[in-house]
């Protein structure tokens, strides 16, 4: 099938997912087997004006199983019976023996936990159960989603059995948990953990980290790696969990490697966003505690 032929199925398909429509779906999926079999390598005009930067980036020659997950944003909305259309999809791909049917459910996992609209319209933990459910595998799942942002994901995924690791069980608070893996945890999940409760000003679950033996200045392992967990804490908004760093000696003159900015420099840069977004007092309150404590 050429380029053009697929990407036209393609659109129609998507619109059915947008719509909702597990009916149109199932007759189109039934009729053209290599929808699910199928990755979208040449992306028409109708897509690429709506996601192209996604596209070249993380979305880059996507399953037609990615568009329920709206991580790459499009509509705004996942389609309010997001998991009989997930579920619709993925049995096509079993039916049409789809060799790479695995992979196309890990990868849209991933999306799927990471998706802004699904966290926010709480339909994600639908989809996610869908997921699950097909084969999905959730190894990683909730610390992927406090890098998200995304606590309800993370403590649903624990629930459907996800492993728990000292970050996640940091994150969420889980301090009998914390105190049985913190003995065995490895200096990198020690490290992750430092960086994730700093993204998401956990200044307990710092508090309770530290004393394990961290590097307080390396920057981040495992994600967002341009910067330092100082840098990542002023960004949460939480003096609090600035705070905690700072007191344990935390360096305020580091240059994160992306805008070669120092903590006070993002604390400065948050306060001229919209408020609604960063909460603009806090960060002028944490602008206002690194320099007094001599940051520039």
């Amino acid at each position: 099938m050429t380029g053009a032929a697929l990407d036209d199925l393609f659109r129609e398909a998507v619109m059915a997912i947008d719509a909702g429509n597990v009916a149109a779906l199932e007759r189109l999926l039934r009729q053209h087997p290599e929808l699910v079999r199928e990755r979208l390598t040449e992306p028409g005009d109708w897509v690429r004006s709506q996601i192209g930067q996604a596209l070249n980036g993380f979305f880059k020659d996507p399953y037609l199983l990615w568009f329920v997950t709206e991580d790459a944003v499009r509509t705004g909305q996942l389609s309010a019976n997001v998991g009989a259309v997930t579920r619709t999809i993925i049995e096509a791909a079993r039916q049409a023996d789809a060799s790479d049917l695995q992979q196309q459910l890990d990868s849209t996992f991933h999306f799927a936990v990471c998706s802004p609209i699904g966290r926010d319209n709480g339909r994600q933990l639908e989809l996610l159960d869908a997921l699950i459910d097909a084969g999905a595998s959730t190894e990683g799942g909730p610390v992927q989603a406090f890098i998200c942002y995304n606590e309800a994901a993370a403590r649903h995924l624990i629930a459907r059995g996800a492993r728990l690791t000292l970050p996640a069980a940091l994150c969420l608070g889980l301090w009998d948990d914390v105190a049985r893996l913190a003995p065995d945890a490895t200096a990198e999940e020690k490290q992750v953990a430092l960086g994730l409760a700093a993204l998401n000003g956990r200044a307990d679950a710092l508090s309770r980290l530290l004393p394990l033996g961290v590097d307080l200045d390396a920057f981040t392992s495992g994600f967002y790696s341009h910067a330092t967990p100082l840098h990542h804490a002023v960004w949460s908004g939480s003096l609090a969990a600035v705070k905690v760093l700072v007191e344990a000696g935390a360096k305020l003159t580091t240059h994160d490697k992306a805008e070669d900015a120092t903590p006070l420099g993002w604390a400065e840069y948050a306060t001229t966003l919209p408020a609604a977004r960063t909460q603009g007092k806090q960060f002028r309150e944490i602008a206002a505690y690194l320099r007094e404590r001599g940051a520039r």
